[in-house]
């Protein structure tokens, strides 16, 4: 048999609704979302469930992701269902974290909760993100740092899609530049900030003088940091890397590789969605993905390790 390993999705993901029936069907689910409402302040089970403008927003986004992607972890390892490793798409990495045990979940609810605030407020007018579909991270690194201003690449999650981020002004030029370039085309994504950019450097700082608030444990199972595309298996680099990884580039498509070359066969995506599966298909055709979303999914999950058992 080889690996298995829990991928956590991030921002973009999230809908109204998401994670209800595990809150109804779960009391450890339930749970999670209890002590995520109270580490944050808010009520977070509604702001997942029902009909609202804020789910949509950044400073409130990431808490309600994370506390549905947490949920579902805590479901899945009550069910026996364990992970040789994990990883996690920028807020995601916190769902890593959580697999990993490194902090108690209030903590880690805290930091999220700061992190979307910070984010908000670092750059709240005149920022822009775009992804680039058809053009290697190379040539749209290279074009990038030819263009006046700040751009530069936010996340490469996949061969054939890179996702840029700056002033606004700036990735509207480099858009026009890759095309000329090759790229198939250039889709400006509907975010309320540059994120992953150099102009978000201060909200690191920020979220840095938090992070010296909550102490850390070496990670239970290895997870891989989006900022160097690697395992951490102690707690040493743990904060400074989260810190960074604010304004640091998503290695997302190294992050796989990675896992694929180490033998990972199987992964678990948590939490809503199939992006992450979506990305991983074009890096490998034999991977198997499972997706958690819904209650039902539970059980696939279950019978297909009681298959391999």
């Amino acid at each position: 048999m080889g690996k298995t390993a829990f991928i956590f999705p991030g921002q973009g993901a999230q809908y109204s609704g998401m994670g209800k029936d595990f809150f109804e069907t779960y009391d450890i689910a339930k749970k999670v979302y209890v002590t995520a409402g109270e580490a944050a302040g808010m009520d977070v089970a509604q702001l997942c469930f029902t009909e609202n403008d804020r789910l949509d927003v950044t400073e409130y986004t990431q808490i309600a992701m994370l506390a549905t992607e947490v949920a579902i972890l805590k479901v899945l390892e009550q069910k026996g269902i364990h992970a040789d490793c994990a990883a996690g798409l920028s807020l995601g990495e916190y769902g890593a974290l959580a697999a990993a045990g490194v902090m108690e979940l209030p903590e880690l609810f805290w930091l999220i909760r700061c992190r979307g605030i910070f984010m908000q407020e670092a750059y709240p007018v005149g920022g822009a993100m775009a992804a680039v579909l058809g053009l290697d991270a190379d040539t749209i690194g290279r074009v990038c740092e030819e263009t006046s201003g700040t751009v530069s690449i936010a996340n490469d999650n996949c061969p054939g899609q890179i996702v840029i981020t700056g002033e606004a002004q700036a990735v509207q030029a480099a858009c026009e530049k890759l095309q000329e370039a090759g790229a198939k085309r250039c889709v400006p994504l509907k975010v309320s900030g540059p994120f992953h950019s150099a102009l978000l450097a201060g909200a690191g700082e920020k979220l840095a003088a938090e992070l010296e608030k909550v102490s850390v444990k070496a990670p239970e199972i290895p997870y891989l940091c989006n900022v160097e595309a690697d395992y951490v298996t102690d707690s040493a680099p743990i904060k400074g890397l989260l810190a960074r990884q604010v304004s640091s580039t998503v290695r997302w498509r190294e992050t796989m590789e990675r896992m694929l070359a180490d033998g990972v066969d199987t992964f678990i995506e948590i939490g809503p969605g199939r992006t992450l599966a979506g990305f991983l298909k074009k890096m490998s055709r034999d991977a198997k993905v499972l997706n958690v979303a819904k209650v039902e999914d539970v059980d696939a999950v279950t019978a297909f390790f009681g298959q391999e058992a």
